[in-house]
């Protein structure tokens, strides 16, 4: 892929590959000024349990030690971008980490992800699901296939949408509209999505898909890198001060209390059991 700096560029100045090899369900690489980072459980459908926001937080700092990398792409393997939260992971029964530490991984991903130094760019198919629809929103720029789907199902599990999820949305598509698209669960379409603003492009196919995010890419990398970058810090810092994300810092303790809540259970049990 052209690196956008003109042909005067040489091997020797252009900055090298690197791979992040010790991730275990995301893939982190960089290539000169681009990075990539894949959700990389497509069996599962890429679902987000505890150990991927984990990597998902330390790759957005790992980017951030690659001076030269402007633009970061961030998918899902395989027929879906995410399939969103593991539940199972989160029940408060799972011994593998702390209830509250794991509830609350979920807003730290998506802040480290947003203060990326460089620009996301989130490419979407199939399913995009409650948290990974949170991981969209932390990305600065979306392009979705035209065949990608979007649901937030979280109240009809009964809890609520957690991890910075709710101020992101506002930010993205209005008050409204976030309230209508989280308390109802309905699912809507890649259209819709774009209408409302929360993709910036969308395509038909998954080819075309891949191009159009190329093309972005390349787009983005052949700007100077202090104007560019510029720009993500400071409509972020203005935005940050009108959706009030700082206080998704408790996001985790409503988690919990949706997780106790024994309507909310025989929600979360009536769900599961319609899906399976």
């Amino acid at each position: 892929m052209a690196s956008g700096e003109g042909e005067g560029s040489t091997a020797a100045t252009e900055p090298a590959e690197s791979i992040h090899d010790e991730f275990v369900t995301i893939e982190a690489s960089v290539s000169g000024r681009v990075g990539r980072l894949w959700l990389n459980r497509p069996d599962k459908l890429n679902p987000l349990g505890p150990d991927t926001l984990l990597e998902l937080e330390q790759a957005a700092r790992w980017f951030d030690t690659h001076a030269a990398v402007k633009v970061v792409v961030v998918g899902g393997r395989g027929r879906v971008f995410s399939a969103g939260a593991d539940l199972s992971a989160f029940a408060l029964g799972a011994k593998a980490v702390d209830p509250r530490e794991a509830g609350d991984r979920g807003r730290r991903m998506a802040d480290a992800l947003e203060a990326m130094r460089a620009v996301a760019i989130a490419r979407i198919q199939g399913w995009c699901v409650g948290g990974g629809l949170v991981l969209a929103a932390a990305c600065d720029l979306r392009v979705a296939e035209a065949g990608a789907r979007f649901s937030i199902p979280e109240v009809d599990i009964g809890i609520p949408l957690a991890w910075g999820g709710i101020p992101r949305l506002v930010r993205e598509i209005g008050p409204t509209l976030t309230k209508e698209l989280v308390m109802t669960c309905r699912p809507f379409d890649a259209a819709e999505a774009k209408d409302a603003g929360f993709l910036n492009r969308v395509v038909a196919g998954t080819e075309a898909l891949d191009a159009e995010v190329e093309t972005l890419v390349e787009q983005l990398v052949a700007k100077p890198s202090l104007a560019l970058l510029s720009t993500k810090a400071h409509t972020n810092a203005v935005t940050r001060s009108m959706t009030g994300l700082s206080g998704s810092w408790a996001d985790a303790d409503g988690l919990l209390a949706g997780l106790r809540d024994p309507e909310g259970q025989a929600a979360a049990a009536a769900y599961l059991e319609q899906r399976r």
